[in-house]
């Protein structure tokens, strides 16, 4: 999937880029409305990811000069702007979603996912209530997790992480999609709080956890 990232402040640009370019995404950056209008002129894009507090052209605008040359492109539009008249108003000039800042990277990665699937008119698929991998299983309407039949403990950041491992199985996770995944957009990318947590979560999983492989400068895959 191809997207062209809107957004002029430096570090949430960057956290955002690495983050979508762990699912194997190609991302361009653009730093400003001038900067977006001359990408989507020159290329396609799949997804446009759109930040309104632009310098010089705002995003609003360029949402609707994109609209006003045709261009079909699904637009996301990503604001600390929350209230229901701006949502509105997004909406009203061309914008298909709207997310709030700060949000949920999961969350981002499902919208662009819909967009997408929208554009190319085919349904999204929502996944099964209940999780199962071996011996272990996730019930996703009671956040029950067994071992076994046997319920196991697990804390809110522990339940994430096993959840996110469990809907991406064979997939390589980097370390910042996890982090941006389970923390949130603005945790701080040096941070070893994804090991420390992995580690905590093999353990309490116990054999299971071995299907949780480490992947030297990279990250995490469970098989």
């Amino acid at each position: 999937m191809n997207i062209l990232l809107v957004e002029d402040e430096a570090r949430v640009a960057d956290f955002i880029r690495r983050g979508l370019a762990a699912e194997g995404w190609s991302i361009d950056h653009a730093a400003s409305g001038e900067d977006a209008l001359e990408h989507a002129t020159a290329n396609t894009y799949d997804v446009i990811l759109l930040d309104l507090m632009l310098p010089g052209i705002q995003g609003q605008d360029v949402c609707r000069k994109l609209r006003a040359r045709k261009s079909k492109t699904p637009v996301l539009m990503l604001t600390a702007l929350d209230s229901p008249e701006e949502k509105v108003e997004g909406l009203k000039i061309g914008a298909d979603d709207y997310l709030p800042k700060p949000f949920d990277f999961d969350e981002l990665i499902a919208r662009v996912e819909a967009l997408h699937r929208r554009a190319n008119g085919y349904a999204a698929d929502l996944g099964d209530t209940v999780i199962t991998c071996g011996t272990l299983t996730f019930d996703r309407t009671s956040l029950q997790v067994s071992i076994a039949g046997e319920e196991i403990q697990l804390s809110k950041k522990e339940r994430d992480l096993l959840l996110l491992f469990l809907t991406n199985t064979g997939r390589v996770l980097s370390r910042e999609r996890i982090l941006n995944a389970v923390w949130g957009l603005n945790a701080d990318p040096l941070t070893n709080v994804v090991d420390v947590y992995v580690g905590r979560l093999r353990r309490k999983i116990g054999a299971e956890g071995q299907r949780i492989v480490t992947l030297r400068n990279v990250g995490y895959r469970m098989t």
